[in-house]
């Protein structure tokens, strides 16, 4: 089944042609076609989510999971809906994928991993084995998650970054080994 429509939010694109594909509208028009087959295509964890909840409140609530004729996906793997496996990935063995899971261009997912629902993975990520990522983690092109590590929800990992200890949730780790930035305490309220 090949894409041919896309929604955008943005009225100012409706009517136009994205690469070809014919921008309808937005989650409005969804409404009087319920039965229509939907993916979100956004990257950020944060949006992607906003947008797969205001669709369900659209009453679209058939979301397509997309994989790409060119990604290799092994034995026991589940993929949640809405799910999009691009070109070049190799998902090995007994992987849970949530609902929303982008895994982008050329990345390896070793066996017995869990990502969460609206986990993003950049391009030429190497995922090792018994890895768990939480719910809306982002991680960066190029980075590298060694065997039997968790990632916190709501966690960005940087772009190389080499993650060889668990992280805890809603950080920014980077670097070789990945460390979290320190984290800014909230503001003092104000009586």
């Amino acid at each position: 089944m090949a894409i041919s429509r896309i929604l955008d939010g943005n009225p100012s694109r409706h009517g136009l042609d994205v690469h070809g594909f014919p921008v309808l509208g937005g989650a409005d028009w969804l409404r009087v076609r319920p039965r229509v087959l939907v993916a979100v295509a956004i990257g950020n964890p944060v949006s992607k989510k906003r947008v797969a909840e205001e669709l369900r409140a659209a009453g679209a609530d058939r979301f397509a999971t997309l994989v790409h004729p060119l990604a290799w996906i092994g034995d026991g793997v589940t993929l949640g809906r809405g799910t999009i496996v691009c070109a070049g990935n190799k998902i090995t063995t007994d992987i849970a994928l949530g609902d929303h899971v982008i895994v982008n261009l050329n990345c390896t997912i070793g066996h017995d991993a869990v990502l969460s629902d609206y986990v993003t993975v950049a391009p030429g990520v190497n995922v090792s084995g018994a890895v768990r990522i939480g719910e809306g983690a982002d991680i960066g092109t190029g980075a590298a998650i060694i065997q039997g590590v968790s990632i916190g929800a709501g966690t960005i990992v940087g772009a190389g970054a080499v993650v060889t200890r668990d992280i805890p949730p809603g950080v920014t780790a980077v670097g070789v080994p990945a460390r979290p930035l320190q984290r800014t305490p909230p503001a003092p309220r104000v009586p």
